[in-house]
């Protein structure tokens, strides 16, 4: 089998579909959470607690060039390491809300599947015709 034919099989398999298919909606839902943590969450948080921004939080670790604002882009486009650890609270925040959103939307299908009634019993299918016939000798065979 040539390898073209055989990744062509790969491919189309439906499992293989259904990944990629799941890849494309998951980034497309990450861009949605991280709107959602940017737009919604972060505004209500420093409202709260003063004007929080976890973007601008940094810790310089060299030396920063004379001139250089003391912002992170500055600092980075300078070339200067940078420990950026409020993009990695930023970043933990969005996978905390992505999280608990997957844990509400499984925990909701497991409910939906508990609810769905069990499928009727199939009728047993009818016993082949030599056993039939064993039970009508068998019952003959007791009436005295």
């Amino acid at each position: 089998m040539s390898m073209l034919k055989e990744f062509k099989e790969f491919a189309v398999k439906g499992n293989v579909i259904d990944l990629a298919v799941g890849v494309i909606i998951g980034a497309a839902f990450g861009k949605i959470v991280d709107s959602i943590v940017a737009d919604l969450i972060m505004p209500l948080v420093s409202a709260l607690f003063g004007k929080l921004d976890f973007s601008n939080l940094f810790v310089v670790l060299g030396s920063a060039p004379t001139g250089t604002a003391m912002t992170l882009d500055a600092l980075k486009k300078a070339g200067v390491p940078v420990l950026a650890y409020g993009s990695f609270l930023t970043v933990a925040v969005n996978f905390i809300i992505l999280a608990f959103i997957i844990f509400l939307m499984v925990k909701q299908v497991n409910k939906l599947r508990r609810n769905e009634p069990p499928p009727p019993a199939k009728e047993p299918p009818p016993p082949p015709e030599d056993v039939v016939l064993l039970r009508e000798i068998r019952d003959s065979l007791r009436r005295p």
